[in-house]
């Protein structure tokens, strides 16, 4: 067995562009018997791109959730920009419109035009006008490649079509945080770069984001650090080109001799 935590969670913190945005801190999970987040600790800086990679069922996406309360958690504390996560209420929906959120399957509102998506959040969460909702988002849809879609409905979008509308529609917000939640692996193989160099591009502007992702050129390219996860625990916390070029740990090599045989 690995050991799983070698020294405090924020003394493992390879970049520090600027202040801790998203603290975890000793966060517990179950489902039933099935334990899938164990005494998490992680720091992601602003402006940082931290990407959670590991095997199926290893706690990703559970993690990825419990960030913005979809997922609620058993124990611990999880904060955004120094505010810890209400339970519920408006307290709750405030904070998680500065977290925005991009799915695996999308999440559009399907009776609802690309334009309409983007702008709802604004509108109604921000208080925006329309036409300024509308202005702001014409300038994200030609950011992410899709500004001649707007008066579509998204089911007459590809998939990647759609999963960059619904990078316009968490950009619309203003996040502090963006969270990725494997956004291409339910696309086409030909989608995804198109998916990937917009995520690039935001990062490379300063984006803060959390990315879980198959996607091991992203990590590569894009991320400040790599937090590679097993059987509910961080085993590893890294640099991109420490992690692929010497992982510390059994589960670690294992899983990256799987992953980049293919």
């Amino acid at each position: 067995m690995e050991p799983t935590e070698s020294a405090p969670a924020t003394s493992n913190i390879t970049v520090l562009r600027g202040e801790p945005l998203v603290v975890i801190s000793d966060v517990d999970k179950h489902y039933g018997d099935l334990h899938v987040l164990k005494k998490i600790n992680a720091v992601v800086n602003r402006g940082e791109v931290v990407v959670v990679i590991g095997p199926s069922g290893s706690g990703k996406s559970t993690l990825c959730r419990a960030i913005n309360r979809l997922e609620t958690i058993d124990a611990g504390v999880i904060t955004i920009d120094g505010v810890k996560l209400p339970d519920e209420g408006k307290d709750l929906a405030r904070l998680r419109a500065d977290v925005g959120m991009v799915f695996q399957a999308f999440n559009l509102f399907a009776h609802k035009t690309v334009l309409e998506n983007v702008t709802l959040g604004p509108i109604k969460v921000r208080g925006l006008s329309k036409a300024d909702a509308e202005k702001k988002a014409m300038v994200l849809l030609e950011r992410v490649g899709v500004a001649n879609q707007a008066k579509k409905m998204p089911a007459q979008l590809s998939g990647g079509q759609q999963q960059r509308v619904a990078i316009a529609r968490a950009l619309a917000m203003d996040p502090k945080v963006i969270l990725l939640d494997e956004p291409t692996s339910a696309l086409d193989p030909e989608m995804i770069n198109e998916v990937l160099e917009v995520m690039i591009d935001l990062a490379s502007d300063g984006m803060t984001m959390i990315v879980v992702t198959h996607e091991m050129g992203f990590a590569r390219k894009a991320a400040d650090r790599v937090i590679f996860m097993a059987e509910g625990e961080i085993v590893e916390e890294t640099t991109p080109e420490k992690f692929f070029t010497n992982p510390q740990s059994t589960r670690a090599k294992d899983f990256l001799s799987k992953i980049l045989a293919h």
